[in-house]
């Protein structure tokens, strides 16, 4: 993960392949990505045939994924079933699963092969051990924020945090904007007690997010495509517009799980 000294010299390509994941979501497979930033890992499963099993992978060095380790689940696709040391777990569009530490045996299907579900997977290293729960997104409180005069009316649905589903140090949602809203995140802000991440989807083929990030003084932009990912450094603002209204899953690991620790920027300030 670059840092803000070489940040400001890098080229469109080595933001690109610094800060974006763009190769998950693949049919039949498991696809993880670590990242030494609050040694995040990022990752997807979409299972068509077979019930695929998470790995482990030798940069981990634990004989099972979750070994050190919690888990955030978030179903992007159709219904779909997460199993847990042998206990089935039902996802439907949009539901999430908490895997606390400890679970040996994780394994990914879905209901109805030609419409699979579709898992989003983010986890940090756990120091302690909290129970694996399934989150449905219809009974969690929804918050409103913004307005459709500004085009950043949303709704924020809050899934793993400290008023709800506990965790060691996931935080876990996502957002959904309004018809005719494209702006994500306004205002802008920085928390550099934890890195976030951010995955954008429900959005066409041909459309695509325009996401800032980047010290204040100093932005610089990534074109984000459906089920692409972008890493968020400390440092760094996360905001975008989009070429239509979206939804994206927010998740933060680090220092704390405290939601409204962020240090907010003006948009006028922002060069």
């Amino acid at each position: 993960m670059a840092d803000a000294v070489r940040y400001r010299t890098m080229t469109t390509e080595e933001l690109r392949d610094t800060f974006l994941i763009d190769d998950l979501f693949h049919r039949g497979r498991v696809g993880l990505t670590y990242v030494d930033l609050d040694r995040t890992v990022i990752g997807s499963a979409v299972p068509v045939g077979e019930p695929l099993f998470l790995p482990t992978d030798d940069a981990l060095k634990a004989s099972y994924f979750t070994e050190r380790r919690e888990l955030g689940v978030l179903n992007i696709g159709g219904a779909g079933v997460v199993k847990v040391n042998g206990i089935a777990f039902g996802l439907k569009h949009l539901d999430a699963l908490y895997v606390g530490r400890g679970n040996e045996e994780i394994l990914f299907s879905s209901a109805d092969p030609a419409h699979s579900a579709e898992f989003y997977l983010l986890s940090y290293p756990a120091h302690a051990t909290h129970p694996t729960k399934l989150i449905r997104s219809a009974e969690q409180a929804k918050v409103t924020l913004g307005a459709s005069e500004a085009a950043n009316l949303r709704e924020i649905t809050k899934l793993i945090h400290l008023e709800g589903t506990r965790s060691c140090q996931l935080v876990m949602g996502f957002t959904r904007l309004a018809p005719g809203s494209v702006w994500n995140t306004t205002p802008p802000h920085t928390h550099m007690r934890r890195s976030e991440v951010y995955c954008y989807f429900d959005l066409g083929a041909d459309q695509r997010v325009v996401h800032l990030m980047g010290p204040g003084k100093e932005t610089r932009n990534l074109m984000i495509a459906n089920k692409q990912v972008v890493i968020s450094p400390g440092w760094s603002i996360h905001a975008g517009v989009g070429t239509k209204n979206y939804t994206f899953c927010w998740g933060m690991g680090g220092e704390n799980q405290v939601y409204s620790d962020m240090d907010a920027l003006a948009i006028a300030d922002l060069l």
